[in-house]
């Protein structure tokens, strides 16, 4: 395999972005076309990648490495202190980029709701798939800030520029709280290679483990270390209380945008934890298991219980975020194979269905102007297609078995009834609500009271078919044969276990 293969996947957006430097602003049709055109080949690369390793093919081959620059005199130093482009996957990381590259291409497709300013939309939104992508196939924790930082910029503007009412407050709400986490997670990147010499994500994991008469880090230092990541990454996720910034931007930012906020961006965060939090300080992870299993069930009982008070779609759907991400933290905390198997199925799980869910949000806010539930009631006479998915969506959001919620919900859950069941027992209560405020919301847009005239109102669109088929046969795909997922992740989950001792 071309050791630049990972390098020409992740900068392939670079060539949509050039190619829009060249179209005139006003030939709206062509830009769309190749704003859609350029998040193909990362796609379909990402998919020759998934299905040789399905194949037996290592990942190993896809690695790249190349000096970069270095700190002091080499001749004495040796590699310590020296910095290099590293790009590099495993199952995790793999999934990861290939959600990533289906949902751009899909959200690329919602950007049809985009009325202004389509070239610089465009140019922003491939930036930002540079960023996502480049996030996941880092080998090392400075080119992962970079790419990490990427993302911030583009999803400023592109909330700001082409939101909705409140999009500014949204925008610096965003920039704000996540400006603080990579604060941070910089703090956490310059102790780890001040005290190491080295910024590689396997060789940070061997020194910590190695590390065990304290000469690099005390045990108190790996601890702080641990919960800067925490809070750096759980910015990210969101994790109570750091979330009212993510409420926002769900509800303000427009749909395409929302799809990969909530399908990708978010999930970063659950990324950090996993793959370096846990990755890294094991020791440390498994001492404070049981505050990310508690910290898990006030996620989900409270998003839960904010979703069910709710009148506006997209705060239900803001608020059922902040609970579902709260089944990664308890898949985690569960520290056991089933817990944190549920977990990853979660985080590509959620991203699917949030993106479907956000999608078919943009698709009937573009026609009614609104997404207050009263407000659509009777969609199912005036919309029934787009009305059929969007029950088909809630059931998967809510755990209906046959599709990917089920499994990562029982999973994650399965896993915390095995070491904290009464803790567990307590979270399944928000299973509960869960099915309470969906069925409640759903139904009521689906079958409640028409509070308005549909005559006229044309249901989903060609082109809006593919973005809501595509994703809801991906989910119910996962839902019956969830072997898609775990033959992958098995590499993942064995180094995984292996640090905490499993």
């Amino acid at each position: 395999m071309n050791v630049a293969y990972l390098s020409i996947l992740v900068f392939s957006p670079l060539l949509g972005i050039l190619a829009l430097l060249l179209v005139p602003k006003a030939n709206e049709s062509l830009i769309k076309i190749v704003g859609l055109l350029a998040t193909l080949p990362a796609l379909l690369m990402s998919l020759v990648v998934f299905f040789q390793y399905r194949t037996g093919a290592s990942l190993a081959s896809f690695t790249e490495e190349y000096k970069w620059f270095q700190f002091g005199d080499p001749s004495t130093l040796g590699d310590l202190f020296s910095i290099k482009y590293e790009l590099g996957i495993d199952g995790f990381s793999l999934v990861m980029l290939v959600l990533t590259a289906i949902l751009s291409t899909l959200a690329a497709i919602a950007s049809i709701y985009i009325k202004k300013e389509w070239k610089g939309y465009f140019m922003l939104f491939l930036l930002l798939e540079i960023g996502m992508l480049g996030v996941f196939a880092a080998e090392n924790l400075i080119l992962f800030f970079i790419f990490f930082e990427i993302t911030l910029i583009p999803t400023f503007f592109l909330i700001g520029k082409w939101g909705y009412f409140e999009k500014e407050k949204a925008a610096f709400s965003f920039l704000i709280y996540n400006g603080l986490g990579s604060a941070v997670l910089l703090i956490v990147i310059m102790v780890l290679f001040a005290r190491t010499g080295t910024s590689n994500i396997e060789g940070l994991t061997a020194i910590i483990a190695s590390d065990s008469q304290h000469l690099l880090l005390s045990a108190g230092a790996k601890m702080g270390l641990l919960v800067a990541l925490l809070i750096a990454f759980g910015v990210k996720l969101p994790i109570f209380p750091l979330h009212s910034w993510m409420v926002r931007v769900h509800v303000q930012a427009s749909p395409s945008v929302v799809m990969l906020h909530a399908g990708i961006l978010l999930k970063i965060g659950a990324y950090g934890i996993i793959r370096f939090g846990m990755g890294i300080f094991p020791d440390q992870f498994q001492e404070i298991a049981v505050v990310i299993a508690v910290l898990g069930v006030v996620n989900l009982l409270y998003g839960a219980f904010l979703a069910l008070v709710q009148i506006d779609f997209k705060m239900v759907l803001a608020y059922s975020s902040i609970s579902h991400m709260g089944i990664v933290l308890i898949g985690l905390g569960a520290l056991n194979e089933a817990g944190i198997q549920g977990a990853i199925f979660q985080v590509v799980s959620h991203g699917l269905i949030a993106a479907l869910l956000f999608f078919l949000v943009g698709v009937f806010y573009e026609r009614l102007q609104t997404s207050n539930i009263p407000n659509l009631g009777g969609m199912a006479k005036g919309m029934p297609i787009t009305a059929g998915f969007l029950l088909a969506g809630a059931m998967a959001s809510l755990g209906m078995p046959g599709m990917s919620g089920f499994v990562s919900e029982f999973m994650a859950f399965l896993g915390l009834f095995k070491e904290m069941p009464i803790l567990a027992a307590v979270g399944a209560l928000g299973i509960i609500l869960t099915a309470v405020y969906l069925l409640r919301a759903v139904l009521g847009i689906t079958y409640g009271k028409t509070q308005r005239d549909f005559a006229g109102i044309t249901d989903i669109r060609r082109a809006e078919w593919i973005p809501a088929l595509v994703l809801m046969g991906i989910i119910v795909l996962i839902g019956v044969y969830p072997s898609v997922l775990t033959e992958p992740l098995t590499s993942t989950l064995e180094t995984i276990m292996l640090g905490i001792g499993g």
